[in-house]
């Protein structure tokens, strides 16, 4: 569901941390929490991601659609991304992510909803974005369903990350061309920009 529940969420203890490895937030920890499917890319994965997209983050609005963590919208904005929209359906979670703005000092550069992503994705769209990333929890298997709603949220220039789990080939189509790929034994990890009209 797309709006808030109104109750406050339960609190879950932290089963650990990840942290921001560049830019202005370097070194701040995001706690994460014990949830299905919460996989926060690696430090490793994260520092190789950002290199290849160091040069088009300046001021760009970031889609964050499956949040969890906010290791991936939140690294953008410490490396100078202009607002990000995080995006997380577990209400911890999202509780969570707002306090972790919060004590960030994000302002209004950061805007945590808690939401579906496949039903955010068919809502009036907040904007459209220049990067998105996609790193779902695996078991879900939503790739699908991303692609097919994407389209009007974006950027004519947009980029987009995708985590899959290894061996998995997951493509957004003929509209976009592959920029960069790695892997680990836990995930693929692929960055496509949108192919030029004409």
């Amino acid at each position: 569901m797309i709006s808030p529940a109104s109750r406050p969420p339960r609190r879950a203890a932290p089963s650990g941390s990840v942290r921001i490895i560049g830019g202005r937030w370097r070194g701040s920890k995001l706690p994460v929490a014990s949830a299905p499917g919460l996989r926060p890319t690696s430090d490793r994965a994260r520092e190789t991601l950002f290199n290849w997209l160091q040069p088009m983050l300046a001021g760009v609005r970031v889609l964050d659609l499956f949040a969890g963590s906010g290791a991936l919208g939140l690294e953008a904005l410490s490396r100078g991304a202009g607002e990000a929209l995080l995006v997380e359906r577990d209400p911890v979670l999202a509780e969570s992510l707002r306090e972790t703005c919060a004590r960030l000092g994000a302002g209004e550069a950061a805007t945590v909803l808690r939401a579906d992503a496949l039903e955010l994705l068919r809502a009036p769209l907040h904007g459209r974005f220049g990067l998105v990333f996609v790193d779902p929890p695996f078991a879900d298997g939503p790739w699908d369903g991303v692609m097919a709603g994407l389209e009007p949220w974006l950027t004519p220039d947009a980029w987009l990350y995708l985590e899959s789990p290894p061996g998995m080939h997951v493509a957004p189509g003929a509209g976009w061309r592959l920029h960069r790929e790695s892997g680990t034994r836990d995930a693929r990890h692929a960055l496509f920009r949108r192919r030029a009209a004409g």
